[in-house]
Formats: C-alpha cells, structure tokens, sequence
C-alpha cells in the first residue's frame, strides 16, 4: 500500500533541491553531475535518505544530528555523499547513498522516513513514497 501524504508534504518533496558532493537532484529532472557522483560512487542508481524529522515531525537540530549519525552508521559499509535537502524556508541532512533503492527504502523506513528520492544514471530522480505504518 502506498502512503497517503499530506498535499503540503508531497509539494515540499517536489520543490526541494536534494544536494551531495557538489550535484543537485530535482524530482522529475535528469542531471549530470547526479551521473557523474554516481559513477564516482561506482554505482547505476542510489537513493537520497535522511534520518531527520521522522514521520515528518520537526525534532531538535541535536536530535536529528544523532540521528544522522546514526544512518551514517547504518551505511557505512555502502558508498555514500553527505548532502543536504533545501527547501522554502527549511533543510535536511540526508545521504545519497549508492545502491538498489529497495533496499534504501528499508533503511529509510527503520528512520521512520515517508519517503525516498531515487536517482538512476541517465534518469530523472522520482520521489519513491514508503507504506505508513
């Protein structure tokens, strides 16, 4: 079952710009450099995961740091940039990580996360929506 979300959150989803190692990914765009990162990942296809705010909930910036780190550690044995997710008005931390977005998906939801931002060399990035449980 796919998740219902909000109208806002999905809308927050589409005009955010997903940052990692220099490259910017847009939800339906294509981009170059997202390529190029994956390749230097040695990757086909990845996925922008966070571990902040869970279920959408603004937490204390101390608390998601914790909880980053926590993904970092989580996915420390695959590859993975540092980014960030800007947004009107907010931002997120989050990993793009290199892999089977599937088994990303696992990983974001065991950080309570909606959603995932998958990317795929010579693709658009698209907005992977998790079950709610």
């Amino acid at each position: 079952m796919k998740a219902a979300l909000p109208a806002r959150l999905l809308r927050a989803w589409r005009t955010t710009a997903y940052e990692a190692g220099g490259a910017v990914a847009r939800i339906g765009r294509r981009d170059a450099a997202v390529d190029r990162l994956l390749r230097r990942l040695g990757a086909r296809q990845g996925a922008f995961v966070s571990a902040w705010n869970p279920r959408a909930r603004r937490l204390p910036n101390g608390c998601n740091a914790r909880r980053h780190a926590l993904l970092r550690a989580a996915a420390r044995r695959l590859p993975f940039a540092e980014g960030w997710g800007r947004g009107r008005g907010w931002a997120e931390r989050h990993l793009l990580i290199a892999g089977d977005p599937r088994r990303l998906a696992v990983l974001a939801r065991r950080f309570g996360q909606y959603g995932i931002v998958a990317v795929r060399r010579g693709a658009p990035a698209r907005l992977v929506l998790l079950a709610r449980r």
